[in-house]
């Protein structure tokens, strides 16, 4: 006999409050493309799903780190980058826990395993959190903060209007976003730590340290 597979049982009431959410988010979706010439938009909702994406991040972050080689900034930069490996691991448990189908087919290349669920966003964690570590961890300069906060919500907007979310994922990548955010700052790693964690991955030697020649 063959077995058969059991799917997953889904509580009522969570059933509802997604049914909800699916009504609200496509509601919402027609609504602005009725407004927005979608396809003249779709590049830069494009250039926003990118900007946010997790490889941009990673990499461009590794290559900051590098290419500036500035014990001023060590502190900042290893802070925010453990804050992005955070993320992308609570991200991925969550998504392989929850495994929500997204509102349409996913044609993002880069996008696979856990990621090609849709709960929680990680371009919206990821935007909150760096928006979260800018405001409160490494406060940048007043005239840049509106720019921050307009990209961040900018990118949580493209999502539900790429049809990659619907407005619980983007609400529960927010959260998440915070929640990381608030780790980062309770482990927050002192000038000196960081600094050496650059030495060692690096082979640099540190001024003053025991093997600096």
């Amino acid at each position: 006999m063959e077995k058969k597979t059991k799917s997953r049982e889904i509580p009522t009431v969570l059933s509802k409050i997604l049914s909800i959410d699916v009504y609200l988010t496509n509601t919402f979706v027609k609504k602005a493309e009725h407004f927005l010439p979608f396809k003249q938009l779709k590049m830069h909702y494009k250039a926003l799903e990118i900007s946010a994406h997790t490889i941009t991040w990673l990499a461009g972050w590794l290559a900051f780190i590098w290419i500036l080689g500035s014990k001023n900034l060590y502190q900042m930069q290893v802070n925010l980058f453990i804050g992005l490996l955070l993320d992308i691991i609570c991200i991925a448990v969550l998504k392989a826990l929850t495994r929500r189908r997204r509102p349409a087919k996913n044609d993002d290349p880069f996008e696979f395993g856990p990621d090609k669920y849709s709960f929680p966003s990680g371009h919206a964690s990821r935007c909150t959190f760096i928006t979260y570590f800018l405001l409160n961890l490494w406060p940048i300069s007043p005239i840049f903060i509106p720019s921050l906060l307009a990209w961040t919500i900018s990118v949580c907007l493209s999502r539900l209007l790429l049809k990659r979310h619907h407005i619980l994922d983007i609400l529960g990548g927010v959260v998440l976003g915070i929640f990381v955010g608030l780790c980062v700052q309770l482990i927050y790693l002192e000038a000196e730590t960081c600094a050496g964690l650059i030495a060692w991955l690096t082979d640099e030697k540190l001024d003053g340290g025991e093997y600096h020649v």
